[in-house]
């Protein structure tokens, strides 16, 4: 993941992460994915698991974020 920022940034596109407002990646209270990369879940090695609750409100909460950070650089 590390390796294409550089080619991204080269390119002048922008890198949009997970910030630490999404309070709910810190909780311990269920096995979940995401950091400050990104959304992501835990599938296990044959995906037998599927992304839980965390895992999405980790994935739509990136993607307002998204919406709002592209929005202030076209300046809507």
């Amino acid at each position: 993941m590390f390796s294409i920022l550089t080619n991204l940034l080269h390119l002048g596109l922008v890198c949009v992460g997970l910030p630490p407002s999404f309070k709910r990646m810190a909780s311990v209270d269920e096995m979940a994915g995401g950091s400050p990369y990104g959304p992501t879940t835990i599938a296990g090695s044959d995906g037998e698991r599927a992304p839980g609750k965390l895992d999405l409100e980790g994935a739509h909460f990136h993607g307002a974020h998204v919406a709002t950070i592209a929005g202030k650089l076209c300046g809507a």
